[in-house]
């Protein structure tokens, strides 16, 4: 007999024959805990192993290994026959990924599969840039790490030594494989992020559309910059050259907002609460105020995200989500082969206005990491929107997530098949069931657990004795 190999695909970041459409419908609890746990970020049991790995893949110089971790439950595995389900590691914590994505525990004891979590990462004195410049952090590997985006991912993992044999069926959950130069309007990103504001209240977006050049005026003078300070509660005082750092801080904070806006209290990037962009959205009714107001209102706003627990003395404009994220190994990523175009306009969505300048990024990439981008690598690599002839493949996207508009919204074809969800964040579907759960997610998971079924079905069809 031999292996079975189901690989999830997840996404802190991809006409058609058949549009699968997501509403309201009743179902039963097939796919799903009958006690859904009321916290979706819940510690699992599963064992913790390291093997050697090369740290370069392709080169034939570099032959330094590092120990890559990896997670695996096997709690409900049928030894005989049984699944795999196999989840790429991202950029951070595999742990921290591990104990996000609940939706895999579920259907592995639907399946009766083991759980492989792997994390691809290495330690900072593996790149060219040494070890100082991280001092200790540990980071991604981006020759890997991009196999959470590509549409094939091949694992063999085979029966007892018999036979080897080479399967790819992918989840691509949130996964922006068209985010890469000109496959989607640079706009697009942002535009998202400004609708989920708009939708829960016109004046939200637009009170952070002219916060923007508040700010500018409330800037000029060291008595502005000291308002400023206190009027944000910040952690260090500002100097006019941190201004941009500000704006930056702020446009990351409403970006990470839009991601995570979860139908119920998530420990994700910050402690939320339920819907945060509408709580959030509270305090920025009325646009029409004057600065000092508006400023205020935007700190009251910025309150939810950095101290909904009660407990931040003051904000830090260097951080905006957990260190287990993986932000930095996220930065190297996109300065080497996920370069994603990112613009605004200030007109179709409430950001400043940023002109994309793929040759400033370059230049910016070079002088903090010392290399250049590959800005066609991924294109070239795994054909931009031609992935016609690839088969097997789930790919599924929350309408609230800004990556979904790099991300495959229409069946391809009869194997590479779209699940949208409306109100739906960032691999929403991929997460803890709770009772919270609004009814389009719980089709969505129906839906894929029903295609991994089929899968497993054909597989074992087509076997040969």
């Amino acid at each position: 007999m031999g292996c079975r190999a189901l690989l999830l695909l997840p996404f802190l970041s991809f006409g058609a024959a058949m549009m699968i459409q997501l509403g309201p419908k009743s179902f039963g609890s097939e796919y799903f805990p009958t006690n859904p746990t009321s916290d979706p970020a819940v510690a699992n049991n599963y064992s913790v192993l390291y093997f050697q790995q090369k740290v370069d893949h392709f080169g034939f110089y570099n032959s330094r290994t590092f120990k890559q971790r990896y997670l695996i439950a096997d709690k409900h595995w049928k030894a005989n026959g049984g699944t795999i389900l196999f989840y790429t590691g991202n950029e951070g914590d595999i742990v921290w990924f591990c104990n996000n994505t609940g939706f895999m525990w579920d259907v592995a004891k639907e399946l009766k599969a083991m759980l492989v979590f792997a994390e691809h990462r290495y330690y900072g004195e593996s790149l060219p840039f040494g070890e100082e410049s991280f001092k200790g952090e540990i980071l991604d590997t981006c020759t890997t790490d991009h196999a959470r985006l590509v549409v094939v991912t091949v694992v063999c993992l085979c029966e007892s030594g018999k036979e080897k044999q080479v399967l790819s069926r992918a989840l691509a959950s949130s996964a922006p494989i068209w985010q890469f130069d000109d496959l989607v309007p640079c706009g697009v990103f942002m535009k998202i992020v400004t609708e989920d504001f708009r939708k829960s209240s016109p004046q939200c977006s637009e009170s952070i559309r002219r916060s923007w050049k508040a700010i500018n005026r409330h800037s000029t003078t060291g008595s502005d910059l000291q308002w400023l300070t206190k009027t944000f509660h910040l952690c260090s005082p500002l100097n006019f050259e941190d201004i941009t750092t500000l704006k930056e801080w702020l446009s990351e904070t409403w970006v990470n907002l839009a991601m995570v806006d979860y139908p119920y209290e998530a420990s994700f990037l910050q402690p939320l609460p339920a819907w945060p962009v509408t709580v959030v959205c509270q305090y920025l009714k009325n646009p029409n105020v004057s600065d000092t107001v508006l400023l205020q209102n935007i700190f009251q706003a910025l309150n939810i995200y950095y101290n909904y627990s009660g407990q931040a003395q003051c904000l830090n404009i260097s951080q905006t989500a957990t260190s287990s994220l993986g932000a930095t190994g996220w930065g190297y990523q996109s300065c080497t082969e996920l370069v994603m175009p990112i613009c605004s306009n200030g007109v179709d969505d409430m950001f400043e206005s940023y002109i994309w300048d793929f040759d400033k990024f370059s230049n910016d990439c070079f002088n903090q990491w010392g290399v250049k981008p590959r800005l066609n690598w991924i294109i070239t690599l795994y054909g931009g929107k031609n992935i016609s002839s690839h088969s097997n493949i789930i790919f599924s996207n929350g309408d609230l997530d800004p990556w979904s508009g790099g991300g495959v919204t229409k069946d391809i074809t009869d194997t590479l098949v779209a699940i949208n969800i409306p109100n739906g964040a960032h691999h929403l579907d991929l997460r803890a069931s709770t009772a919270f759960d609004p009814s389009t997610v719980l089709l969505s998971r129906s839906l894929e657990v029903k295609h991994m079924k089929k899968w497993i079905a054909d597989f074992y069809k087509n076997a040969k004795p």
